[in-house]
């Protein structure tokens, strides 16, 4: 498979012909605190693409060295969203942090024994007082040149529970007077009692990303590390780990850590709290809501991997920062449905017409349909043609504005694929809303063209009313109402962002449809057949957009 170049892909292509790195080996390491979002696509999407293109491995490894936040939920919900995202397990194996506890632990206790280490008893409050700031040195901790004997026994006692969350940190010892901050002496350990997903009770001391993750990538075998912007100024740190713990100053023993820009996209957040608070206060149906920008969401909504994997492809992988608009992802996906999606009718919101001189018939008359007007191979269909037929409410008008080519009373109008019919008489109900369209057809137009030539210039979508379903259809705006978010989010969100229309009238055939199913409901948008609810229609996106693709 090829795929567009990136400055990573560069980066590989140098390193093995200069012999750098054996086997290309790359992973994706999320916290299971949550769903996966769009964002999170775009880490799975250069990771894996960076070892596939060079016939490497891709790991899936679980960060869950933060017991409060984690649950197998996440787990679960991550491993299937990956999954469908890349169309295959992860070649290299899928991993936890967790498995590495014990690693962990005595490559800590390797450090205070080189005296690289040292256990702290300063509050987070009085280690930020120390820390300094970006034009100012940190001081050192008072704990600093405490014995390595005596660090062992603190270390030790630590593991063992003897200490409240908070009393103590193992923290590296570096250099408190480095211009980065991430230097000044970093935790590295911390107490925490709550009980592990996977580990229960067994741990009480629980290493820091900074610390664990390049042990991890190590361990493994990975040979680039690749992550998000927020991180490089954590590189020398990435660094400092590896080089002390494994001591490999080759680059083929040992991984490098490379950065690129996070995805931004409008009308869209990213924050996992955030999306975890419209969940739990129920302002969304789940993680799966179609309008979150989960994968588990966009998968719901309609959305396939190759339109995602084409939309990250083409806002492209670099380290400047820049906001990729909605537009483009809609794009992809509109791209796609309009060339895969076979077309279908439904009419959501009805009006009936009855022909009145349509003549009683032995059999029922039905027109032969495309399936796709732009491919053959997608064949045809036949759809039933009867005396009472279902319109869109939208396509007549009492008053009709200018430039109205749709029905009116006393003018034509084409249905399509069928006759040319016209409006002769309103029925009102009686509160006077229009209940009924009572119409004649020119029943010489089967062919929808009039034999003296008469221009008819509208045509519209209709359906029998004795050989259609019921269903429900669920149109979905974008839940933030600005393009760029910035400080409280509920202020941009959109609490009518969803309309349930109920009583959408659609094609028989439609009955058979499967969940996650997607089509053209003509004239309207693509839809895809809900996967919780066996009878609701999930909009995708609509038929067209002003988006001009660069």
């Amino acid at each position: 498979m090829e795929y567009p170049a990136n400055f990573i892909h560069d980066i590989i292509e140098k390193d093995l012909a200069e012999e750098n790195v054996g086997q290309i080996h790359t992973r994706f390491p999320p916290e299971p605190n949550g769903y996966l979002h769009i964002g999170s696509a775009k880490a799975i999407r250069i990771n894996y693409t960076s070892a596939n293109r060079f016939g490497g491995l891709f790991n899936l490894r679980y960060d869950d060295t933060n017991p409060e936040r984690e649950d197998d939920e996440y787990v679960r919900s991550i491993r299937e969203d990956l999954v469908w995202l890349i169309g295959e397990e992860p070649s290299g194996g899928i991993f936890f942090g967790s498995d590495y506890f014990e690693k962990c632990y005595e490559f800590a206790v390797e450090l205070i024994k080189k005296d690289l280490a040292y256990v702290c008893d300063l509050s987070p409050e009085q280690m930020r007082e120390m820390r300094g700031t970006l034009t100012e040195s940190g001081q050192d901790s008072p704990f600093r040149e405490r014995s390595v004997d005596e660090n062992l026994d603190l270390f030790s006692r630590m593991k063992v529970g003897e200490f409240p969350v908070g009393a103590c940190t193992l923290r590296a010892k570096i250099d408190m007077t480095s211009p980065n901050m991430n230097m000044r002496d970093p935790a590295i350990y911390r107490i925490n009692y709550t009980t592990h997903h996977r580990t229960g009770d067994k741990w009480c001391i629980y290493p820091l990303y900074d610390f664990s993750h390049p042990i991890q990538d190590a361990l493994e075998g990975i040979t680039h590390s690749c992550c998000s912007i927020e991180f490089e100024n954590h590189r020398p740190l990435y660094n400092w780990v590896v080089e002390n713990v494994f001591a490999h100053p080759i680059r083929k023993a040992r991984p490098e850590q490379y950065e690129f820009a996070r995805l931004n996209m409008t009308y869209t957040v990213m924050s996992k709290r955030y999306l975890r608070e419209l969940v739990e206060t129920k302002l969304v149906d789940g993680w799966d809501d179609p309008r979150m920008p989960t994968l588990c969401g966009l998968r719901r909504r309609g959305y396939t991997p190759s339109a995602i994997n084409d939309f990250l492809d083409r806002a492209g992988y670099s380290k400047s920062q820049s906001i990729v608009s909605v537009e483009m992802l809609e794009h992809c996906m509109r791209e796609e449905l309009n060339a895969k999606a076979y077309r279908k009718i439904a009419v959501l919101e009805s009006l009936l017409v009855t022909i009145i001189n349509y003549p009683v018939k032995p059999e029922v008359e039905t027109f032969s349909i495309a399936n796709h007007p732009g491919n053959a191979e997608f064949g045809r269909r036949d759809l039933p043609f009867t005396r009472q037929l279902y319109i869109e409410r939208s396509d007549f008008a009492e008053i009709p504005p200018p430039k109205f080519h749709r029905l009116k009373l006393g003018t034509e109008v084409r249905l399509m694929g069928s006759y040319i019919i016209k409006c002769e008489e309103i029925v009102k109900g009686i509160n006077g809303e229009i209940v009924e369209l009572l119409c004649t057809a020119d029943l010489e137009t089967s062919n929808g063209v009039p034999a003296d030539g008469r221009k008819v210039k509208g045509t519209i979508h209709w359906l029998s009313a004795e050989h259609c379903i019921e269903s429900t259809v669920m149109q979905y705006e974008r839940l933030f109402t600005a393009e760029e978010i910035t400080g409280d989010y509920n202020e941009f969100l959109n609490r009518n962002s969803v309309r349930q229309i109920e009583g959408v009238k659609l094609e028989k055939s439609l009955s058979e449809a499967k969940a996650g199913e997607r089509f053209q409901f003509v004239r309207t948008g693509y839809f895809c057949l809900d996967s919780k609810n066996q009878n609701v229609w999930n909009s995708i996106v609509d038929l067209k957009s002003s988006f001009k693709p660069s």
